[in-house]
């Protein structure tokens, strides 16, 4: 049954303010019913450090009307120190943060146009912070729509995984020492101003403090919504994309929550409802529904929906962007994957195998192994996605699978163990399922990767012991994905994945003695087992595109250093919006080098450039950073330029050095 209340008029509040109890004004646009003030309605927020006016403006527009003409207030915030609110953002998901949502909840909640329930959206940080303040149970929070989320920030995020140290540690503390530090909309701010040049002079560069907690501890467990299920009574809807950083949550939390149900298709970090790969669904319709159940009490089955749908994508050739991925939905009534059995096979002489047999296979794959790796978080829609594999599988040990005899559903969480020794103490592997065609081509199904110092425990790492055979497992991330007939599986183990994880400081020999793969092996779809509507969305955002946006990616080898070098550039263009005639546009530029027989070569650098311009006012930042590393320690370098009218009005500094630990 599809919940579909008639249209309401609906108005547009572009800076409407909410004062907080220490005196901050955060800034929030509300699109809601004309009528709301008569016939009160519940409110869906979305609190995001995103900036409203510029920064999410596109994909609000296609979002929030929508809803609000089918009887809800759309709240999107601006958080403190972001966008056109006061304040400073001190860091990401901190206890003032979540203060500052619960106030807002309370305020918006008590307004006589809403109608006492409130839901949470968001995806990515409105993702994460929904399922946070869910975790803290204000009364009013009923529901929760969580997309592209985490419930373990150490294990999950952008920072660590597996207890290795994530090269998007760095490119997404860029990103955000370049959002914060941008100015609020002249035309909203009178002291708009003074309220820039604060950020620009407190605004901190946060992966200096996310380099400071290498191990999972107090810093980590706040904002882990695993550490605190049973607080969470808002149902609970969870959305992800096979293509995107954050496929595990969405099966967790439907195991965790009484309630929770989850969808995952085949996209990167996007709204299922213009995300791509496609096929996309009624993302809206879906939303709709829950919101109806929860925070209306309308009688629509959504209670009754299966617990999981999943998109299984067939194997197809391998890409760096697809713009649709053939496959078929499936529905589990019942739980996600945890039930689904598990085929085992074996690492050995043979490769992988139904039987167990003897092996010693030693690795030490170049440093600039991982170069078909992709983003680690495909986001930006250029060539972000994983590769051809052969060249990264040359530089690792790898076993193959006999041809699978018909198609097999791999769905869930594949489980490797291996026993294995090292030659250093400290060094960490990277582990890739791959379909291999009858052509030889590559295609990384999903992968994991592990410091072996962290192979018993992240929040007290110990080095291994050298040359001595250790067990060790790890599990690759959740996946739904058709190997077909004649393919084959192939298991490849690396010692390095440049530049998706940071090196070890010494290059390391490891030995795989043995070991097995568990693979999650579901019933074979025949056809699709569920459907959704098709998407719909509100108007697009009306704006003139004065510069085109474009993506390259280009992988060189200095022939003279041997220095292997890839060049990231992601222009988002420039674009005036016709509402408000704010124009804004951004750049961002990532190099990430390294030699392939010496770990401590590893760099990188990034830079942004913002730009902003309301009549006469033409403001810019130029936010730069670089890290590197010796033997004992991180190195760290950023600086930030303010620019106004050309004149270069703020610059600072920053340096930091960071011992290594376990890492």
């Amino acid at each position: 049954m599809t919940d579909t209340p008639p249209l309401r008029d609906i108005e547009d509040l572009p800076d409407y303010g909410i004062t907080l109890s220490d005196g901050c004004r955060l800034s929030a646009r509300i699109w809601r019913p004309t009528d709301a003030a008569q016939n009160p309605v519940p409110v869906i927020l979305e609190y995001l450090p995103y900036r409203k006016r510029d920064g999410t403006a596109a994909r609000d527009a296609l979002t929030h009307p929508w809803f609000a003409a089918r009887g809800y207030a759309c709240v999107r915030v601006d958080m403190r120190g972001n966008g056109d609110s006061d304040g400073l953002m001190t860091d990401e998901y901190t206890e003032t943060e979540l203060k500052d949502a619960e106030e807002v909840i309370a305020h918006l909640t008590a307004q006589p146009w809403c109608s006492g329930t409130l839901g949470m959206m968001g995806i990515s940080w409105g993702g994460f912070n929904s399922l946070q303040v869910a975790a803290r149970a204000p009364e009013t929070l009923k529901a929760v729509i969580t997309l592209c989320s985490t419930v373990d920030r150490f294990a999950d995020d952008i920072h660590y995984k597996g207890g290795c140290l994530l090269g998007e540690n760095l490119g997404w503390g860029a990103t955000m020492w370049s959002y914060s530090s941008r100015a609020p909309d002249p035309a909203l701010r009178p002291d708009w101003r003074e309220i820039w040049l604060h950020r620009l002079e407190h605004e901190p560069f946060l992966p200096s403090t996310w380099l400071r907690h290498q191990r999972r501890d107090a810093y980590w467990q706040h904002g882990s919504v695993c550490e605190t299920y049973s607080t969470i009574t808002a149902k609970v809807l969870a959305i992800g994309g096979w293509g995107d950083a954050y496929k595990n949550a969405v099966p967790q939390l439907v195991h965790a929550l009484h309630g929770a149900k989850g969808i995952v298709g085949p996209w990167v970090h996007k709204y299922p409802h213009f995300a791509v790969p496609e096929p996309r669904i009624g993302f809206l319709q879906e939303a709709l529904r829950w919101w109806g159940r929860w925070l209306k009490d309308t009688p629509n089955g959504a209670e009754d929906d299966p617990d999981y749908r999943a998109y299984v994508m067939d194997g197809i050739a391998p890409q760096r962007w697809y713009t649709d991925r053939p496959g078929r939905w499936v529905v589990e009534q019942d739980g996600a994957t945890a039930h689904i059995p598990h085929r085992t096979l074996y690492i050995n002489q043979h490769g992988l195998t139904d039987g167990r047999g003897n092996v010693s296979v030693p690795i030490r794959s170049p440093q600039d192994c991982g170069a078909e790796a992709g983003e680690y978080c495909a986001i930006w829609l250029g060539p972000e996605m994983p590769g051809d594999q052969r060249g990264d599988d040359a530089l690792s040990a790898t076993f193959d699978s006999a041809p699978a005899d018909q198609p097999t559903d791999i769905f869930g969480t594949p489980k490797v163990r291996l026993r294995l020794s090292t030659d250093r103490p400290q060094t960490q592997i990277a582990v890739r399922l791959c379909d291999v065609a009858p052509d030889g081509a590559s295609s990384r199904i999903t992968y994991g990767v592990l410091n072996l110092s962290h192979r018993e425990s992240a929040a007290d790492p110990h080095p291994m012991p050298v040359d001595t055979p250790i067990p060790v497992e790890l599990h690759l991330d959740t996946i739904a994905y058709r190997l077909p007939a004649g393919h084959r599986l192939r298991l490849s183990i690396s010692t390095s994945y440049w530049p998706l994880i940071w090196p070890a400081a010494q290059a390391a020999t490891v030995t795989i003695l043995g070991g097995s793969l568990h693979l999650p092996t579901r019933r074979t779809a025949r056809r699709d087992e569920t459907s959704f509507p098709p998407p719909e969305s509100a108007a697009p955002w009306p704006h003139e595109t004065l510069r085109a946006p474009s993506n390259s990616r280009i992988r060189s080898t200095d022939m003279s250093t041997g220095i292997v070098s890839l060049q990231i550039k992601d222009d988002f263009g420039k674009r005036r919006d016709l509402d408000h005639g704010l124009i804004s546009g951004a750049t961002a530029r990532e190099t990430w080098s390294i030699h392939p027989d010496d770990p401590l070569s590893a760099r990188a650098t990034c830079h942004w450039t913002d730009e902003m311009t309301r009549g006469d006012i033409h403001l810019r930042t130029e936010a730069t950073c670089a890290m590197w590393s010796d033997a004992t320690h991180f190195h760290l370098t950023a600086r930030i330029e303010a620019w106004q009218n050309d004149a270069l009005i703020y610059a600072r500094d920053v340096t930091d050095t960071i011992p290594r630990d376990h890492l």
